[in-house]
């Protein structure tokens, strides 16, 4: 049983930062050969892309609109993701859910929330002054 689980949101003010953390309570081991990404869902808004990284964490793949800003990585010897938020803005407030899949996704289909299998109940970031 995968049990994702989102940890360090909050409320921030405008230009600051926040690192989000994801862990699966369960499957320990299994966890490093998961691609994960983090998506998030802003009210009366779909649920859209934010980051995704491979196994390996050789590869990397962002939203334009967090490109440059929001660092994904992953911790393998303690079974953990992370998202960095730097210089947020008032737009990145949204529920983000951290996702994983035990399958290989092709780059073309990585930002799609339908192929990950596995989520967590999501964490809330507020940007605001």
């Amino acid at each position: 049983q995968v049990q994702l689980v989102e940890s360090g949101g909050g409320l921030v003010q405008p230009g600051g930062s926040l690192r989000l953390s994801c862990s699966d309570a369960e499957s320990g081991r299994a966890f490093n050969s998961y691609t994960l990404g983090w998506f998030r869902q802003a009210p009366g808004k779909e649920r859209e892309f934010v980051a995704a990284i491979r196994p390996a964490g050789e590869n990397t793949y962002y939203a334009d609109s967090v490109r440059g800003r929001f660092t994904i990585s992953r911790d393998k010897p303690n079974y953990r993701v992370y998202l960095q938020m730097n210089n947020l803005k008032p737009e990145d407030t949204a529920v983000y859910y951290c996702a994983g899949s035990g399958s290989r996704i092709i780059v073309s289909a990585i930002r799609m929330p339908q192929m990950y299998n596995y989520w967590g109940q999501g964490t809330q970031v507020t940007v605001s002054s």
